[in-house]
């Protein structure tokens, strides 16, 4: 039996939280600090309430090593090295709070985590994930880390998992180093009447990973000037969610990801996230928006569509989105609340 003397009555060790994904309006792609996630440029989000990781942690002092198990089926390999070098940081934070005695960097972990909607397939599903860790495992170590540094926290195991954290509207700020890279609420989620209409046109897990993807974003020769013109859209963005206002909210959203992934293009390798079924969609979006529409879209990276209006639209668009070719169904979510303990 290993050294009890860190199990300090006082702390739980075990808790469970919900976390929702979020669709970024202005994109997170590609780091200046790969280790630390820190973002080439800030970024605008939406947490889409419906969908959601649900996690429990629990540390177990009769454990040899931290496990995940991942919609019920026990993962290893890099899922989860991931998840591990996580704990690493949230116990290296509780002995430093001196919540641990020294046995406390081996008291492994059990994690178990189910999501509501597909993983992988470019609905930020690592985002709920460790945003939902971030939150379960602050609380079962009793590390009680302020909103900004929870979002930090979470950030070390997915970047867009920073903006999982706060609710409704949020805004990552890329900050100059760890410290002030963390996401912050800007609208509560009944702010304005959004809906996300998520296109499913492939559920599968896509081939290269958004981690992969961010370190190939500098090779592009596009990368620059993506990150020279990120500023100005998000301002544009988010006076316009501010002021509700449609039609600069879907300019410079639509430009955005259209920037994003012509770099994903012309890096290298190049990444081709969108298909046939893809390109289908965007264009039908941005027709219906010039027949009167309050309609835009925005691809993360995967090949399913978010296709964003206003709530009133949901009559209108639902139907006529299932209706075209290669749509497998479309998943509704309106804004959504921030991570949560239950």
């Amino acid at each position: 039996m290993r050294n009890r003397k860190f199990l300090l009555d006082e702390i739980p060790f075990e808790a469970t939280a919900i976390a929702h994904p979020n669709i970024a309006f202005i994109k997170y792609w590609g780091n200046r600090d790969d280790a630390l996630r820190l973002p080439l440029n800030s970024s605008l989000s939406m947490n889409l309430d419906g969908l959601e990781t649900r996690t429990t942690v629990t540390f177990d002092e009769s454990l040899n090593a931290d496990s995940l198990m991942l919609n019920g089926v026990l993962q290893d390999g890099a899922g989860l090295a991931r998840v591990s070098s996580f704990l690493d940081v949230a116990r290296g934070l509780a002995l430093q709070a001196d919540l641990l005695g020294s046995d406390g960097a081996s008291l492994f972990a059990r994690v178990e985590s189910f999501n509501n909607f597909p993983a992988g397939a470019g609905i930020a599903s690592s985002a709920s994930a460790f945003a939902a860790l971030a939150m379960a495992v602050n609380s079962a170590l009793c590390l009680n880390l302020p909103d900004a540094q929870l979002s930090r926290l979470a950030r070390l195991g997915s970047g867009s998992a920073s903006r999982s954290i706060p609710t409704g509207f949020v805004h990552w700020h890329a900050g100059r180093d760890d410290q002030s890279s963390y996401a912050e609420s800007f609208a509560a989620p009944e702010h304005w009447n959004l809906v996300d209409m998520v296109v499913i046109i492939d559920r599968g897990h896509k081939q290269v990973g958004s981690t992969q993807g961010h370190s190939l974003a500098r090779t592009s020769p596009l990368n620059d000037l993506r990150v020279a013109g990120v500023d100005e859209r998000l301002r544009v963005c988010k006076e316009a969610i501010l002021a509700r206002d449609f039609e600069a909210f879907a300019w410079a959203t639509e430009l955005d990801s259209e920037w994003m992934h012509a770099v994903m293009r012309t890096s290298t390798p190049s990444l081709r996230y969108w298909t046939e079924q893809t390109e289908t969609v965007l264009w039908q979006v941005r027709y219906w928006r010039q027949q009167g529409h309050a309609l835009c879209s925005t691809v993360d990276a995967g090949p399913n569509v978010h296709v964003i209006g206003t709530q009133d639209e949901l009559g209108f668009a639902l139907p006529a989105l299932k209706a075209l070719p290669g749509v497998m169904d479309v998943i509704v979510a309106k804004p959504g609340s921030g991570a949560r303990l239950i």
